[in-house]
C-alpha cells in the first residue's frame, strides 16, 4: 500500500550554474516509477550552486529507514557528491478511520 511521501534535499556543489537540471536528472534516475513529483530551488551563495528540492507524492514506502534503504541502494556517485541534507517524512496509509487504524 503506497504512503504519503516527504523528502526535503539540499544538494550543493562550487559555483558553475545551470544545477537544477542536473539534480533534475538526479531526481528522475532515482525516482523513476514512483508516483513523486518535486520543486527545485536554485541560488547562488558564496561560489556554491545550491539546489533545494522538495519532493511529495505517493511512494511505496512504508518508513522513513525504508526510504532511506531504497536512496542508499539506488542513489548514484553524483548524487552522493552533491547531497548536504535531507529531511524524510513518510506517513503510511491506515486501514479504517484513520485515527486508530483497526476500525
Amino acid at each position: 500500500m503506497n504512503s504519503e511521501t516527504y523528502i526535503d534535499f539540499c544538494f550543493a556543489r562550487k559555483g558553475e550554474g545551470n544545477f537544477s537540471p542536473e539534480v533534475d536528472s538526479l531526481l528522475k534516475d532515482l525516482f523513476s516509477g514512483k508516483r513523486l513529483n518535486w520543486f527545485l530551488e536554485e541560488k547562488q551563495a558564496d561560489g556554491a550552486d545550491v539546489v533545494i528540492a522538495e519532493i511529495k507524492g505517493m511512494s511505496p514506502f512504508q518508513t522513513e529507514e525504508e526510504a532511506i534503504a531504497f536512496i542508499e541502494a539506488n542513489a548514484g556517485e553524483p548524487f552522493w557528491h552533491y547531497l548536504q541534507g535531507y529531511k524524510i517524512f513518510v506517513y503510511p496509509n491506515k486501514r479504517g478511520c484513520g485515527s486508530c487504524g483497526t476500525h
